[in-house]
């Protein structure tokens, strides 16, 4: 009774600063959440060859059957899977790179470095989009008139290029928060490793591919799964881009895909989208866990 008495007392001690948190969560998470998990499985039926009254009736799996034909929304899925092949490990590798420097003894002025790669992502992502929607544009940028006055015919807005150009943004806006998180990771490492393996000869960059990186698994990966999820959630800079880029389509990633069939009144359809967009991003991130727990073995 002693041991549970104990529980109980450490439990209210701990509920005015869980409670608030968990109010909110359900608030702003769950409710919407099982709403438009509920939704998806309605459909807005109309008679009279569209002409006659609109009610809304139940339709299972029809909307989740109609994602899954839907070209454009699963090209929107394969377009934000590039772009996030070829940019987060390009992201990380950069971020890891940083916060090995900034983590160095013989590196000087951490604390201005450490501000300087944190302060792109200080900046909202639509005021990022912008700026870089002006070094891309092609009648704007000093980018494509440098390459243009040695002869050389530069685009970033084409089809092919998109992707790339998408890429160096959120790279540029998100390395430095992954180079902090990375560099936090790196501050846990005990001095004394350190100082173990440089008695037997293991010093510099040596010593931190093979002593710390190791030992900041969970960071790298924590920064993985971040990733993945920020990627599948790409909304800004596309739409940002599309004042430069009359060629990115109005469905050019899952989030523009289901906010255009919202916009169409298709909301229950729209929330069949967010729902299976939502489902795959956490079966991908249970898979990446995984992955990395059976390397790790």
């Amino acid at each position: 009774m002693t041991i549970r008495r104990r529980r109980i007392r450490e439990l209210r001690r701990a509920a005015p600063f869980v409670l608030p948190f968990l109010l909110l969560f359900v608030i702003v998470y769950l409710v919407p959440t099982g709403y438009s998990v509920g939704q998806s499985f309605f459909a807005v039926q109309r008679s009279g060859l569209g002409l006659g009254g609109a009610e809304t009736a139940f339709a299972g799996f029809d909307n989740y059957v109609r994602v899954f034909q839907d070209g454009d929304f699963l090209a929107s899925l394969g377009r934000v899977a590039f772009v996030g092949v070829i940019q987060v490990p390009v992201m990380l590798g950069i971020a890891l790179v940083l916060a090995l420097l900034i983590d160095s003894t013989a590196s000087k002025g951490r604390g201005f470095f450490r501000i300087a790669y944190f302060v792109p992502y200080g900046l909202p992502g639509v005021i990022a989009g912008l700026v870089w929607s002006f070094l891309y544009a092609p009648t704007l940028s000093p980018l494509t008139r440098g390459f243009a006055s040695i002869g050389i015919d530069v685009s970033f807005v084409t089809d092919s290029a998109l992707p790339f150009s998408i890429a160096n943004i959120l790279t540029w806006a998100w390395t430095g928060y992954n180079t902090i998180l990375i560099y936090a990771a790196l501050q846990a490492v005990p001095e004394e490793t350190m100082e173990a393996a440089a008695l037997d000869g293991c010093s510099g960059w040596k010593a931190a591919l093979l002593i710390k990186v190791p030992q900041i698994r969970p960071a790298l990966l924590l920064t993985l799964v971040f990733s993945i999820i920020g990627t599948f959630q790409l909304y800004n800079e596309p739409v940002t881009m599309k004042s430069v880029a009359p060629n990115l389509s109005s469905t050019y990633t899952p989030i523009m895909a289901a906010l255009r069939s919202l916009s169409a009144n298709d909301f229950n359809y729209a929330a069949a989208q967010s729902v299976a967009l939502g489902a795959l991003i956490c079966v991908l991130s249970v898979f990446v866990f995984r992955a990395s727990a059976r390397s790790v073995d």
